[in-house]
């Protein structure tokens, strides 16, 4: 079973035949490493320990952000919040900021 992003399906521990684990494993890492140059700014590289590229039984990629302190979670999620209000008033400046 699966979502539509592939996220549920298990890790690929065992290679099947067919399957390109590379290019997924690949995607993945591009995508932790860009992550983890965002902590790193922010000096949270320390509070993602394990953070890492992954692939699915499918080849998708996967990114793991492994155990993470609560209060690192929701610097993450402030900084998400953040950025997301910065591009709606980039994109939509006729819109009235919220309070």
């Amino acid at each position: 079973m699966t979502d539509g992003h592939g996220v549920i399906a298990p890790r690929a521990e065992n290679l099947t035949a067919g399957v390109n684990y590379v290019r997924g494993w690949a995607e993945a890492r591009r995508g932790a490493e860009s992550l983890a140059e965002q902590l790193a700014a922010f000096g949270l590289e320390t509070d993602f320990p394990g953070l890492a590229a992954d692939v699915n039984v499918w080849g998708d990629g996967l990114v793991r952000l492994g155990a993470v302190r609560p209060d690192a979670a929701l610097l993450l999620a402030r900084l998400i919040e953040a950025g997301t209000a910065v591009q709606e008033r980039e994109t939509r400046p006729h819109l009235s900021v919220r309070n």
